[in-house]
């Protein structure tokens, strides 16, 4: 999962996380040296760490869709009669409605 697969041979920065996601919008699955592009594009890493870095994030998003991974629990709302706790899907969708 996340924190245990972020912990590979080598370390990515925030930064290099933010390039390695645009160039992975530049260079789709068929682009022509789509890894040794991503690689350029983040800059200080292999083909070979673009591509296991790939396949951390599909791992990782292969055991989020298999609801592997538990939903954080971030604030704890009292409406006056209980006390109930907000998810991570709550909170997001709470702060995203408009109410006209």
């Amino acid at each position: 999962m996340a924190s245990s697969s972020m912990s590979s041979n080598s370390s990515w920065t925030s930064k290099q996380n933010e390039m390695f996601e645009r160039a992975l919008a530049n260079y789709d699955r068929d682009a022509t040296d789509r890894w040794k592009n991503v690689a350029k594009a983040v800059g200080n890493k292999s083909t070979e760490e673009v591509k296991r870095h790939y396949d951390i994030l599909v791992e990782d998003l292969i055991n989020i869709e298999q609801d592997l991974v538990p939903l954080p629990k971030y604030k704890t709302v009292d409406d006056g009669s209980k006390s109930t706790d907000i998810t991570d899907f709550d909170w997001r969708l709470a702060k995203n409605m408009r109410i006209q």
